[in-house]
């Protein structure tokens, strides 16, 4: 498969990007910093820099050529104000849907994170504007003819992958390794499961494989 990810410097990503092209896929790398290029090309990935908050879908429809599936992996990430949180989160989000529609991109899996699809209880305002801008992103995602998965994530955190998780459409409140959210999200792009499904992600007691097969 070709598969392009935007927001590819991130720690999902670049851990996406190595466990995907560790298993022979072509990986489409979208960054906005170009100082960034290395550390994807380190992990097999091909970097292109476009950066979503400058750019129009023109360029990004070139970008999708010949591609077989998006990740949305952006976010503006902490210290960001609200103002990003809707630019990166939300408009990136539904501006990637929109070039993967004319370029003729079926698949798209979107990073979103638990606690979207209602408004946020409690935070200060740029977490309340985070939750706002990944439920909204989602909202335009679910209404798309496109074959759409959405992956909310829980608490992040940097430990090593364990390989054992949970995954269905509703699990209470916990933390998950990035390196097991980027090995579900393979999975999912390999196997094609889950089109048309928002699901929950933490740290549980299946496998990677068997969580997504279960699906």
């Amino acid at each position: 498969m070709r598969i392009a990810i935007i927001g590819g410097h991130g720690q999902i990503a670049l851990g996406l990007t190595a466990l995907l092209t560790e298993r022979g896929n072509a990986v489409l790398s979208v960054i906005r910093n170009p100082n960034h290029a290395g550390d994807v090309e380190k992990v097999g990935g091909q970097p292109i820099v476009l950066d979503l908050e400058r750019q129009g879908a023109d360029e990004l429809v070139t970008a999708l050529s010949g591609v077989d599936a998006v990740v949305f992996a952006a976010g503006a990430g902490p210290g960001s104000g609200p103002e990003r949180k809707y630019t990166v989160d939300r408009d990136a989000s539904i501006l990637l849907a929109d070039a993967a529609e004319k370029a003729g991109v079926r698949r798209f899996v979107q990073i979103s994170t638990m606690g979207a699809g209602k408004p946020a209880a409690g935070g200060d305002e740029s977490w309340v504007a985070y939750i706002d801008a990944k439920t909204q992103a989602e909202n335009d995602l679910r209404q798309r003819d496109l074959e759409w998965t959405i992956l909310r994530p829980g608490s992040l955190t940097n430990g090593p992958a364990t390989g054992r998780v949970r995954l269905t459409e509703s699990v209470p409140a916990g933390s998950i390794p990035r390196l097991d959210v980027a090995a579900v999200l393979a999975e999912l792009l390999i196997t094609g499961a889950a089109t048309g499904r928002v699901l929950e992600l933490i740290s549980g007691e299946t496998s990677t494989e068997q969580a997504v097969a279960d699906l």
